[in-house]
């Protein structure tokens, strides 16, 4: 067994606070790893307040995590003592499904997530909130050495929410793809996309955010609320990438795509969105598609694309006793773009 320090939610309204637990002894195909960085997910804070309905207490949220190597089982070869890796949303599947077999774990119907899931083991998965952690050496990723491991962390779940859905659509040079939203999210699309080769228009509420959607790689930015500058697109995209988690018309989204365009979301709202228009779907064969993260062969090949192009998210790095502030900085959109927490500050 190996003892645990961590910061946990006791209920979906006390703030976290310090927590001691015991991870799980190292079996042969584990991998254990001392935890340097764990990224802040708004699904994050959606799970510690219960908002989708399934949390369990005491809870360790994170599941954006870097870390070193510090043991391994004897049957891991992959891995080996002081390699830095990551480990995203999930740390078991039941391998045998058609989903896992094509390398799909994240449709599995028995995925085992990284934190709030039951555990095979026994009791409820905790997270990357904390200093350490055992998995699986099939769930474990590899970190390339370029990588800032701080700037790497948000990879492993907002950057591989958004780069799957690019890469299952195709997206590529000559396309014209559109990203609703700039948070933590949002700003990793427009960075994929830009590297895929397509002309990226980011759409957003805010206008004080158009300068750096471009230093992030847009080449035009359309203020929504502006019905003059939405229309001025309709019936011209390709591919859509929603990432807001918050319930809005998609309409004004879906009157943008070209005919078998698609609007794909990502963003997660504690409330359904507006029933979209069928005739704005049926008159282009438009459609509207949803994707989850992405298997863990895909993730790793969006490590290495990272790796390739230079791509890490961009960070505000916090200490662990300031979560709860940036629980609720998070919810105001005030973090560009992703709070990592630095778990050195748990150890000291």
């Amino acid at each position: 067994m190996h003892p645990t320090l961590a910061y946990a939610a006791h209920s979906p309204t006390s703030p976290l606070v310090p927590f001691q637990f015991q991870r799980r002894a190292l079996k042969p195909g584990d991998v254990h790893i001392n935890i340097l960085f764990c990224g802040v997910c708004h699904s994050d804070i959606h799970q510690a307040r219960d908002e989708w309905g399934n949390a369990a207490f005491p809870m360790v949220p994170g599941h954006e995590i870097v870390g070193k190597v510090s043991a391994v089982g004897s049957a891991v070869t992959r891995f080996k003592i002081g390699d830095t890796v990551g480990v995203g949303c999930l740390v078991g599947s039941c391998r045998i499904c058609s989903e896992c077999q094509d390398d799909l774990e994240q449709y599995c119907d028995n995925p085992v997530f990284t934190y709030n899931s039951p555990d095979p083991n026994g009791g409820t998965t905790y997270g990357g909130y904390s200093d350490n952690i055992v998995v699986d050496e099939h769930f474990v990723l590899h970190i390339a050495d370029s990588l800032d491991p701080a700037a790497a962390a948000p990879l492993l779940c907002a950057g591989i929410t958004t780069y799957s859905p690019l890469r299952h659509w195709q997206v590529g040079a000559g396309d014209k793809v559109g990203v609703v939203g700039l948070g933590g999210l949002g700003h990793m699309a427009v960075k994929f996309a830009k590297a895929l080769g397509a002309h990226v228009v980011l759409f957003t509420t805010t206008p004080s955010k158009i300068a750096d959607a471009k230093r992030l790689g847009a080449d035009e930015v359309v203020v929504s609320k502006n019905p003059d500058e939405m229309a001025a697109h309709n019936g011209s995209f390709d591919f859509i990438l929603n990432t807001v988690a918050a319930p809005h018309d998609l309409d004004a989204y879906t009157l943008l795509l070209k005919r078998d365009g698609t609007l794909c979301l990502v963003g997660v709202p504690d409330q359904p969105h507006p029933s979209p228009s069928v005739s704005a779907l049926i008159f282009r064969r438009r459609s509207i598609a949803g994707s989850l993260i992405g298997g863990i062969k895909e993730t790793q090949e969006m490590l290495d694309f990272c790796a390739a192009h230079n791509i890490t998210s961009d960070i505000e790095l916090i200490a662990i006793q300031d979560i709860n502030s940036a629980f609720e900085r998070v919810l105001k959109s005030d973090v560009k773009y992703r709070f990592v927490i630095d778990l050195a500050s748990l150890r000291s």
